[in-house]
């Protein structure tokens, strides 16, 4: 295995060897893969205080990804800081702490703050790949539980408005493998889920993958477990200053990818909407 010569490259290789690892290798792998910002600017003492573990395990560390030592690890998590830096520039977004101003003015820079940082992340052949992979498969599946179940339910909502074959997996008590019934290969499973990580999510997307479905995740940092066996990533910012963690970029997401799909699918999802739109009147859906 040749040693990764940027960030991206390690953190896929932190990815797929993530069940591999010792505990203590575990432990510093998550740290790369949540605050490689923060890893930019720790000395090597530092480093093994906030992973516990000695200093001899990041040097052997580094040495099992072929990294002449820790130095090499700090380079490459500073040339991803100066890239991301850079993109988000390119945006206008300022990296300054924010100054007292009440809840509401500070929610709102959060909210600025999270979606620039998820939409500018996003990579433009990742998208592609991920809105012909809902547009055009047989069926898709979409699955978040908890806090991520009403972003669900919104991706299943949207894309059945624009294609047929669109299923929320949200399993009742004792009705999960019921769920996991009729994935098929080839058919795109959809999984949304955040710290901390729901088991049936993370159990139900790894099936889906072992049955060779196409996998899409939708969650918080590359240390996650969907992450690490997704086909296709979207990391998602959800720091907030609410009582729980902010869901706004991923229903921002959510309604841009499902506006995607349904342009994709031209005429296909204008006659649904036309076919939609019959219905909820012949059926007085709404008041007026």
């Amino acid at each position: 295995m040749s040693a990764p010569t940027s960030y991206a490259e390690l953190r896929s290789a932190l990815q797929e060897r993530m069940d591999g690892f010792a505990s203590g290798q575990r432990r510093i792998a998550t740290v790369l893969l949540t605050d490689p910002g923060g890893t930019a600017f720790r000395s090597i003492a530092d480093m093994a205080k906030v992973a516990d573990v000695h200093q001899s395990s990041l040097v052997r560390f580094a040495s099992t990804l072929g990294l002449k030592g820790y130095p090499a690890l700090v380079a490459l998590c500073r040339d991803h800081l100066a890239e991301e830096a850079q993109l988000v520039s390119r945006f206008g977004r300022a990296m300054e702490q924010f100054e007292s101003g009440g809840l509401l003015s500070t929610a709102v820079e959060h909210e600025e703050r999270n979606l620039r940082r998820t939409f500018t992340r996003i990579d433009p052949e990742q998208w592609e790949r991920t809105v012909a992979l809902l547009a055009e498969a047989d069926r898709v599946y979409v699955m978040g539980l908890r806090k991520c179940l009403p972003i669900a339910q919104l991706m299943a909502y949207l894309l059945r408005m624009v294609r047929p074959g669109v299923t929320q997996v949200a399993p009742l008590a004792g009705a999960l493998v019921d769920e996991m019934r009729d994935l098929r290969p080839d058919d795109v499973f959809v999984a949304i889920s955040i710290q901390r990580y729901t088991a049936d999510t993370v159990r139900v997307f790894t099936e889906a993958k072992r049955r060779g479905l196409r996998t899409v995740a939708f969650t918080d940092t590359a240390a996650s477990p969907l992450a690490r066996i997704a086909d296709v990533t979207f990391l998602v910012d959800c720091e907030g200053v609410t009582i729980l963690r902010s869901v706004t970029s991923f229903i921002s997401l959510v309604q841009t990818l499902a506006t995607a799909v349904a342009l994709q699918r031209g005429t296909r999802s204008r006659d649904q909407l036309f076919t939609d739109e019959r219905m909820l009147s012949e059926f007085s859906v709404y008041a007026t």
